[in-house]
C-alpha cells in the first residue's frame, strides 16, 4: 500500500500586528494544522520587536511589497492593518494572485465589498472575511437553541456590545476622518449586524440612532440599530463605549420562551493574556456561574427559567475552515458578499442616523 504523502502547510503573510494582528490573527494562525505563520508585516519598529519575540522564526517584513515580491512562496495574505487600507491591501493581493483574508469591515461600502468579491471570482480566489463573533460561546449557543426550536417563534432579539470606556484612547478608530472607516458603527456594529444577519435571514428595513457622547470624540461612540427582518424578527442592536451599567448581551424573546445571556465571550481575553489554543486542551469554555438562563414569565435576575450550559467558543474553527478551503477540501467560512450584506446595513444605519428616518433595503 503506498502511504499518501502528507499535504505541506499553506504559508500565510499577515500584514499589520496591532490589536487584531497581534492578538487574534498571529496566535490562532500560529495554532492551526495545515496553516504556517511565514511573515508578519509592519513598519512599526516596537511591534517588529515583538514579532521577533512571540514567533521568532517568523519573517519580517516593513511594507506589503516584499510580500508581493515573493508572491510564489505564499499560499495566503491576512489583512489586520487600519480599516481604510483593506480595500487597496486586498486588491493588491489578488492581483498578485494571492488568496486573501481580512479583517472586518471588509471595506468602507458594500459597493467596494462587491468590487472585491467580484475580482477574486475573476482570478479564481479565496476571499474571507474574519468574523470571529460567529465563533463566540453564546452565539453558537443560541444558534444551537434555536435549531432545538427551544424559543418557539423569535419576536426579538436584543444584542449589546458594551462598554464603559469614559476617555479617549485615541488612534484611528476615534477618528471622526470618514476616510478611515472608524467609529463604533463599523468597529462594534460590524459584529452585532453579522450576527443578526446569520441568525434571522436579510434585513428589510433600518432605523438607528447615533451619537458622539465623549468630550473631545469625533466619531460616534453610542449607537442603536433596530432591524425588521423579512422573516419578522426584530433585532435592537446597541454598541457603545459610554454604557456605566452594561446590559445582557443577548437578550432574545420567543413564542415558547426567552433566553438571557450576560458577559462576553472569555477568548478574547485569553488571547491577550498569551493563552493559546491547543488540539485535544479545553479551549472557550467559561464557568457555571456565567451561563444564560431561559424561560417565560420571570427575570433572570430573581432566579426564573434555568440556566443553559453555554456550549465552548471556537475562534480556532475559522482559520481551521480557511486552511480547508485553501486545500479545497471546505468552504469558504464567511464570504465577501456575506460581509457585504452587513455593509449594506450599515450604511443604512448612517444615512438614518443621520436623516432621522428609517431606511428600507
Amino acid at each position: 500500500m503506498t502511504d499518501i504523502p502528507p499535504v505541506a502547510p499553506s504559508h500565510v503573510g499577515l500584514i499589520g500586528y496591532g490589536l487584531a494582528g497581534s492578538v487574534f490573527h498571529a496566535p490562532l494562525i500560529a495554532a492551526t494544522g495545515g496553516l504556517a505563520l511565514d511573515t508578519i508585516v509592519t513598519a512599526n519598529p516596537e511591534r517588529q520587536q515583538q514579532a521577533k519575540t512571540e514567533f521568532p522564526d517568523v519573517r519580517i517584513a516593513a511594507t506589503a511589497d516584499e510580500l508581493w515580491a515573493r508572491a510564489d512562496d505564499l499560499d495566503l495574505i491576512v489583512i489586520a492593518s487600519p480599516n481604510k487600507t483593506h480595500v487597496p491591501l486586498a486588491t493588491a493581493a489578488l492581483k498578485a494572485g494571492l488568496p486573501v483574508v481580512v479583517d472586518k469591515p471588509i471595506a468602507g461600502t458594500a459597493t467596494q465589498a462587491r468590487e472585491l468579491a467580484a475580482l477574486a471570482d475573476e482570478r479564481g480566489l479565496l476571499l474571507s472575511v474574519f468574523q470571529n463573533r460567529r465563533w463566540d460561546h453564546d452565539f453558537l449557543t443560541l444558534q444551537q437553541l434555536l435549531a432545538d426550536g427551544e424559543l418557539g417563534d423569535v419576536y426579538r432579539f436584543e444584542s449589546r456590545f458594551e462598554r464603559w470606556r469614559p476617555q479617549l484612547k485615541g488612534g484611528w478608530r476615534e477618528s471622526g476622518d470618514p476616510t478611515e472607516v472608524g467609529g463604533l458603527l463599523y468597529d462594534l456594529g460590524s459584529h452585532v449586524v453579522d450576527q443578526a444577519l446569520v441568525l434571522f435571514g436579510p434585513a428589510a428595513s433600518v432605523y438607528a440612532e447615533s451619537d458622539v457622547r465623549r468630550p473631545g470624540a469625533e466619531a460616534d461612540d453610542d449607537t442603536f440599530i433596530a432591524l425588521t427582518h423579512t422573516s419578522g424578527v426584530r433585532s435592537h442592536l446597541y454598541v457603545s463605549a459610554t454604557t456605566a451599567q452594561l446590559g445582557p448581551r443577548f437578550r432574545v424573546l420567543g413564542s415558547k420562551a426567552g433566553y438571557v445571556k450576560y458577559g462576553l465571550d472569555p477568548q478574547e481575553d485569553a488571547l491577550r493574556e498569551g493563552e493559546r489554543p491547543t488540539p485535544g486542551e479545553e479551549w472557550g469554555v467559561e464557568g457555571e456561574d456565567l451561563w444564560g438562563r431561559i424561560g417565560s414569565g420571570e427575570s433572570p435576575a430573581t432566579g426564573g427559567g434555568h440556566p443553559v450550559p453555554t456550549l465552548p467558543g471556537a475562534y480556532p474553527a475559522y482559520y481551521a475552515a480557511i486552511a480547508a478551503a485553501l486545500q479545497g477540501t471546505g468552504e469558504n467560512p464567511v464570504t465577501a458578499l456575506e460581509a457585504a450584506a452587513a455593509l449594506d446595513v450599515l450604511e443604512a444605519a448612517r444615512r438614518s442616523a443621520h436623516d432621522g428616518v428609517a431606511v428600507t433595503l
